[in-house]
């Protein structure tokens, strides 16, 4: 059976490994970023590329965008050289960055009155995942059209739940970033307090990873804070970004989370200070310097 033929616009940390994936997998990918110079891994490996989003768009039968910004997510789709003005009726779309669960409806309701069909799927599993193929997707859209992209998404994802409609997969997302933001704070304050304790903080992990107060930010992300490798899985700035979505949306829902708030102050401290292109385990140094 023929697969369907694939556009991918975005190969950032965690977009280049999808794409690895997608043209293991044999599906015939065409690609679009900002600097080509970044994408000539995946050129080499086999995928397309192509100098706008229209050329990458014209022959794709599915379009993904994995990028920075909701700002750049709006470039992207409602730009004149962006999606919308450069594609045509039955292409299927399907945004996995991070944005506002508002801006996810107005790309299904943009789509649908030019015959598109739309997606958002938003993932989490940050570049461990996203080079194992083992990412979490979050989905939102029509029932039917997840159903149909279920086999594309299983080549990079393991974890792939349909949410509810349009907008969806970008608040089970917000819940997502608010257990990671809960989390990154517990992490690195128990890696304080065994730092500072005398413990050898790699054999309080063998314990604690093992019980009950494991996580993703402890488990994946305690190795490099003791290592002190503070390279991006997943960028402060874009976490900044995800964390004031989410507060946006609490004042919307009249939501009081005041541990969201303390994360979203201490990593829009670490921005301020210059760390934004470092990964969310940088959150350390508010502890230790």
């Amino acid at each position: 059976m023929k697969k369907e033929r694939i556009a991918f616009i975005g190969t950032g940390v965690m977009g280049a490994s999808v794409v690895k994936h997608l043209v293991n997998a044999s599906y015939d990918v065409t690609i679009f970023t900002r600097t080509k110079a970044k994408a000539k891994p995946l050129i080499a490996l086999g995928a397309k590329w192509a100098d706008t989003i229209g050329d990458a768009i014209q022959r794709a039968d599915i379009i993904f965008t994995m990028i920075g910004m909701p700002s750049d997510v709006e470039e992207v789709y409602f730009s004149d050289h962006g999606i919308f003005a450069n594609g045509h009726a039955s292409q299927i779309l399907v945004d996995m960055t991070t944005s506002s669960p508002e801006l996810a409806v107005r790309i299904a309701e943009k789509a649908s009155s030019l015959q598109m069909r739309s997606l958002d799927a938003p993932v989490s599993g940050g570049d461990t995942g996203a080079k194992n193929g083992t990412l979490s997707i979050m989905c939102g859209g029509q029932k039917e059209l997840f159903d149909f992209l279920y086999p594309v998404l299983s080549v990079f994802g393991k974890q792939i739940v349909y949410q509810g409609e349009a907008g969806a997969g970008q608040h089970a997302k917000m819940c997502n970033q608010i257990t990671v933001a809960g989390n990154m704070i517990g992490a690195c304050e128990a890696l304080a307090y065994a730092m500072k304790s005398g413990l050898d903080p790699d054999v309080m992990l063998k314990s604690v990873t093992s019980g009950a107060a494991n996580s993703f930010s402890l488990s994946d992300l305690g190795p490099r804070i003791i290592k002190e490798n503070y390279e991006p899985g997943f960028y402060v700035k874009h976490f900044v970004k995800d964390l004031n979505i989410a507060l946006q949306e609490t004042e919307r829902l009249h939501l009081d989370l005041p541990g969201l708030q303390l994360a979203r102050n201490l990593y829009t401290e670490l921005l301020e200070k210059g760390y934004g292109e470092k990964g969310t385990q940088v959150l350390i140094k508010h502890y230790i310097n």
